[in-house]
């Protein structure tokens, strides 16, 4: 393949899922002989970005104003000038100026167009967007689903469905138990020291990724068989969600749990934190485009328990069905979480969805727009 120019465009470069896989794509294209660009408002990311080898266009493309459209002729220039064989959008209003640049060159100059449904955004004229590339990605079967049944008249050969990886190198499977994890979570976290199941529930401080149904659960399993079950909430203590976490704590205490659920900030050594638990909780209130957490648990080693909805209902139904809940069903998932922790299942050997997979799968599709 002769070498291409790349352009992903996203709003800024600070955190999450689609900021990962912008500089996991970027990466690879660089090492496979090609030429990144990402044009976003910046943000602490970039210095990892450049460090792949990409090089970064600083443009407010996801400022929500009418003074985003200023952006359009930058952008266009931008486009003429460095040979642009591919536009690549992974948000909505980067992919509203993104077309609106397009549209203004000549047939012969302009880019391909591909897009990327990170999310299950609301359907309407405003995400429909996300929809309109010559290649669609869907980062789960669930997404391409939905882009459909929203989209109708989206046609499906236009979709392209390339989960979301992880690097197997950063999960390595570990024993269960694991002494070593055990006891450095422990002595980073006192709390959590003790002999009883320890679940985990990895998520940002906000209502919709299900902390006050992991509560009551472990009100359950301390009520019944597993009077010594603890559980650690990492991710719930954040910045600007003080209220938040106060009702949290609330709730804990009115359930009897508050010395045995600890909340905390994010963990920089998540795959310790798998290793070092005996049931891994994604009960998303909201259905997840793909579940970005459950592999990466299953990876390590770790049974997973959650809502069968969304991605993660995806996920678990195909790599480890006896995880899957019906959504909201609180009996159900009391139920299952002491089946898993009397007998945890059997796991799949390895983790299908790796970072090199989509990475190849990618470029691939990149392969197949400039043929």
């Amino acid at each position: 393949m002769r070498r291409l120019t790349v352009v992903q465009l996203l709003p800024a470069l600070e955190s999450g899922g689609v900021e990962r896989s912008t500089l996991e794509v970027a990466a690879a294209l660089v090492a496979a002989g090609h030429r990144a660009i990402v044009v976003s408002a910046g943000g602490r990311l970039l210095p990892a970005l450049r460090a792949t080898g990409a090089e970064h266009v600083a443009l407010d493309i996801g400022r929500k104003s009418p003074l985003a459209l200023r952006c359009v002729p930058p952008l266009r220039r931008l486009l003429l000038r460095e040979g642009v064989d591919i536009v690549h959008a992974r948000s909505r209003l980067p992919a509203w100026l993104g077309r609106l640049a397009l549209a203004t060159l000549p047939a012969a100059r302009r880019p391909h167009w591909a897009t990327t449904v990170h999310g299950l955004n609301s359907p309407g004229r405003y995400s429909a967007v996300m929809a309109s590339g010559e290649r669609v990605v869907c980062v789960s079967q669930t997404v391409h689903d939905y882009v459909l049944r929203h989209y109708p008249r989206t046609d499906p050969r236009r979709l392209r469905v390339i989960p979301r990886g992880i690097d197997p190198a950063l999960f390595p499977r570990r024993p269960l138990p694991d002494p070593a994890a055990c006891a450095a979570v422990a002595a980073a976290h006192p709390p959590l020291a003790g002999d009883g199941p320890l679940l985990l529930l990895p998520g940002r401080g906000t209502r919709l990724k299900g902390h006050a149904d992991a509560l009551r659960l472990l009100a359950a399993l301390r009520a019944g068989p597993f009077p010594q079950a603890r559980l650690w909430l990492p991710g719930a203590r954040e910045a600007g969600r003080e209220a938040y976490l106060r009702e949290l704590e609330g709730e804990a205490s009115a359930l009897g749990v508050a010395g045995a659920a600890l909340f905390t900030a994010p963990t920089s050594h998540i795959a310790q934190a798998y290793a070092a638990s005996d049931l891994v909780l994604q009960l998303s209130r909201k259905p997840e485009a793909f579940g970005r957490t459950v592999i990466e648990a299953l990876a390590v080693g770790r049974p997973v328990l959650g809502w069968a909805h969304g991605g993660v209902g995806e996920l678990l139904a195909r790599l480890q069905p006896q995880g899957a809940v019906p959504a909201f069903d609180a009996a159900a998932l009391d139920a299952a979480a002491i089946a898993m922790l009397r007998q945890p299942p059997p796991l799949p050997a390895t983790v299908p969805h790796t970072l090199q997979a989509m990475q190849r799968a990618t470029l691939e599709l990149y392969a197949e727009l400039a043929h």
